[in-house]
């Protein structure tokens, strides 16, 4: 395919597209470094580590296999093992080899782990609250919701 025949196929963005792209763009860009800042400067945690700690927190156990961990705290494996490792260093989270798979990982959320994300999450919510709950109708806010969702899963239909 020709570069001509590219450019002639684009469908390119008209004026309000352009705009609420741009907007999303200045959002996806902006946004984790505040709620980063945030997080580091009252916890000391980084937004991952904290999402990693919260959803250990969620399960019975406090334990979770690192595949199983990964997408529900929406990283690669890759990276989740070396937030892991940090987490780790900092006695907030434990490996634990599978007794009945060798194969298997779990992180285990230690009870230094959990007193942490316990003393981050008010201030952490209070921030999200303010810089992007607050800012948001109900029913914009919902609607948020079901659009990144969409967006996430990529469907198309209704």
């Amino acid at each position: 395919m020709t570069d001509q025949v590219r450019v002639d196929q684009t469908r390119w963005l008209d004026a309000e597209e352009g705009e609420a792209w741009r907007s999303l763009m200045r959002l996806v860009m902006v946004l984790p470094g505040a709620l980063d800042t945030q997080l580091q400067r009252d916890s000391g945690l980084s937004t991952y580590e904290y999402l990693v700690l919260a959803r250990l927190s969620e399960n019975p156990e406090r334990r979770l296999r690192l595949s199983e961990l990964a997408p529900r705290s929406y990283g690669s494996l890759s990276r989740l093992s070396h937030v892991v490792s940090r987490l780790s260093a900092m006695g907030l989270v434990e490996r634990v080899p599978c007794q009945e798979d060798r194969r298997v990982t779990f992180a285990v959320l230690t009870d230094q782990g959990y007193a942490r994300l316990v003393e981050a999450a008010p201030g952490h919510v209070e921030h999200v609250r303010t810089v992007v709950l607050d800012q948001l109708p109900r029913d914009q806010l919902l609607a948020l919701g079901a659009a990144a969702e969409r967006i996430l899963t990529g469907s198309t239909s209704d």
